[in-house]
């Protein structure tokens, strides 16, 4: 069958999207009803694109140099769209909500950065190394949201970050096991040393107390990043507001979990239930 005329809308890349950001397992709910319904389908393309990207360099039984190939081929197809027609409803989508909403592109090229970063670099030296990550893996996505909101402020973009980093670093000690297995270890070799944690330690799959003392000290930390992004909430009204403090109580909540796993993030994922997402809704409309 020749496509060569067929005529790409927005519309159906959007509801294809739309599907997908409603039924691929996150942490989190992509596009819950306290976003509004015009931006909705906005917020699942862009959800389209991290994830696509994402897929690429975790998904499949792929080497590294694949894992690369596919991301650097899909920078070039997003790159492409910017300046030509899109080549299918995806990108035709993806491109009208960056024209329409005048989204910085920056952001999007920093979230590839971030993926391409996973498939070759496994261990931090420091904090600061993982801060860097977060800068590309997790910042953009909340300017990005901030921006399509029409929120284009330096000192909201800041709180923003504080978020997006709480949430990325408290979703690493939540995937401790996970990522391990992956190759990854986001904990700071520095660190580690500082509490006589080794590599040896994630293989015997048994939290010691030293162990227990590092993940203890990073979920503090995360909590007083959590603490600090609060303010981008004097930045937001209506159900936008409900919305990021929703996701706020929904990182904190996994920082309990992990309190009252006693730490011991390899035996047992913590994550969030349905009730817990309810829970979380109802307290969402309180947060000052």
């Amino acid at each position: 069958m020749d496509n060569s005329n067929l005529i790409l809308t927005p519309e159906y890349g959007y509801e294809k999207a739309l599907k997908l950001a409603t039924t691929h397992y996150e942490n989190f709910p992509v596009v819950s009803l306290l976003i509004p319904s015009g931006l909705r389908k906005d917020v699942a393309i862009v959800y389209w694109f991290a994830r696509s990207a994402d897929d690429f360099s975790d998904e499949g039984n792929f080497s590294a140099a694949e894992r690369l190939e596919k991301l650097h081929s899909f920078e070039f197809d997003f790159n492409s769209i910017l300046h030509n027609d899109p080549k299918n409803d995806f990108e035709s989508a993806l491109k009208a909500t960056i024209i329409n909403k005048n989204l910085s592109t920056d952001n999007f090229f920093n979230l590839l950065k971030a993926f391409k970063q996973d498939v070759t670099k496994k261990r931090y030296s420091d904090f600061q190394e993982v801060l860097d990550y977060c800068s590309n893996s997790a910042n953009p996505v909340g300017r990005i949201l901030l921006e399509l909101f029409e929120i284009r402020n330096e000192k909201a973009f800041h709180y923003s970050d504080m978020i997006c980093t709480a949430l990325q670093i408290a979703n690493f000690i939540q995937d401790t096991k996970i990522d391990y297995n992956n190759g990854r270890i986001y904990y700071p070799l520095n660190e580690m040393h500082q509490y006589g944690v080794d590599e040896k330690m994630f293989e015997e799959n048994e939290i010691s107390l030293k162990f227990k003392k590092l993940i203890e000290f990073s979920v503090d930390r995360v909590q007083k990043l959590f603490d600090e992004g609060k303010g981008i909430l004097g930045y937001l009204s209506g159900r936008f507001r409900y919305e990021i403090a929703w996701t706020i109580k929904g990182g904190e909540e996994i920082l309990n979990k992990i309190r009252g796993a006693d730490f011991d993030v390899l035996k047992q994922r913590p994550y969030l239930s349905k009730p817990d997402y309810l829970k979380l809704f109802f307290k969402s409309f309180f947060v000052k």
